[in-house]
């Protein structure tokens, strides 16, 4: 049986892409992507259909990364269908809970910044670089290529 995981960021064009396409690499550079599936989803249905932000691809692809997933936003069948839910801020948190209609959909949700270890005492979230420079784009692929590293092991170790 596959661990189903699915990204969420506020308009699934920057950062919930970014950790698909991160954590993707992982599990295949582990032989293990026959055992998950990975996708992404954002609160915001505003870029539904559109590839992720032109800057956020081309600095992932700088790192070997090739996002072509398509945006679309969360729907109550993803809260029962995906095994773990991980929010890549407080606010996405708090809009996929309000969608939640039941605690066992709630227990699921995850905080990408919980597994944010090497910068963990500067961020706790990862930003959104949707209005940043290069630097933001930059500093959202360090900390989701930690996180989702640290959030990999976890799985594999049955600690979440």
């Amino acid at each position: 049986m596959k661990t189903k995981i699915i990204f969420i960021c506020l308009g699934n064009i920057c950062r919930s892409p970014a950790a698909q396409g991160v954590m993707q690499r992982l599990v295949e550079e582990r032989g293990m992507d026959d055992k998950f599936e990975i996708d992404s989803a954002g609160t915001y249905s505003g870029h539904h259909g559109q590839l992720p932000d032109p800057r956020m691809r081309r600095h992932a692809s700088r790192r070997g990364y090739n996002l072509t997933h398509r945006a679309r936003p969360i729907t109550s069948d993803d809260l029962d269908y995906f095994d773990i839910i991980v929010a890549m801020d407080e606010s996405n948190r708090r809009s996929i809970a309000s969608m939640c209609a039941t605690l066992e959909q709630e227990r699921k949700i995850v905080m990408m910044g919980d597994y944010i270890v090497k910068m963990r005492a500067h961020y706790d979230y990862v930003p959104d670089p949707y209005y940043e420079g290069a630097e933001g784009f930059e500093l959202a692929l360090d900390l989701l290529e930690d996180a989702c590293g640290n959030l990999l092991n976890d799985i594999i170790n049955n600690k979440i």
